[in-house]
């Protein structure tokens, strides 16, 4: 009963995070919620390691700021007591020029008295890099074009 329970609270936060309602997302976390995201943040400045509600408010701002839109879908979701795991797959179109941005995340949520109060991303970064950045790291990196042998 509790894992359905929490699972529900993790998809409703997703719903009205992702809805743009930053301030309902937030009011389902705990006043001490602690957020890291294995992001590099030299590139993505506003991931990495957030507690309070306020650095998460500010993160989440920052990501709005940065897209017109985004989108969600949930295909894997799994609660055990107090833990719940999701993998996302995530449409986020860029405010500058309009590009999608589309990558899968985990995401592993701890919650405490109804509330979330971890949440832990991991991710592909380096796709979402050479997408945020609009560049083909890997002929960087190699010096061969793509699909070079």
């Amino acid at each position: 009963m509790t894992e359905e329970l929490n699972r529900q609270r993790v998809l409703n936060m997703f719903e009205t995070f992702y809805a743009g309602d930053i301030e309902s997302a937030l009011g389902r976390c705990t006043d001490d919620v602690e957020f890291f995201s294995n992001a590099p943040v030299d590139i993505l400045p506003h991931l990495g390691s957030h507690r309070g509600k306020a650095e998460l408010r500010a993160m989440w701002q920052t990501v709005y700021s940065r897209y017109t839109e985004m989108r969600h879908e949930v295909p894997i979701i799994l609660a055990e007591g107090d833990k719940v795991a999701a993998l996302l797959r995530l449409f986020f179109r860029k405010r500058a020029n309009n590009r999608v941005v589309q990558f899968d995340l985990a995401v592993f949520f701890t919650l405490r008295d109804g509330r979330i109060s971890q949440i832990r991303e991991v991710m592909d970064t380096f796709d979402l890099v050479e997408q945020v950045l609009e560049k083909d790291l890997s002929s960087l990196l190699t010096g061969k074009a793509t699909g070079e042998p």
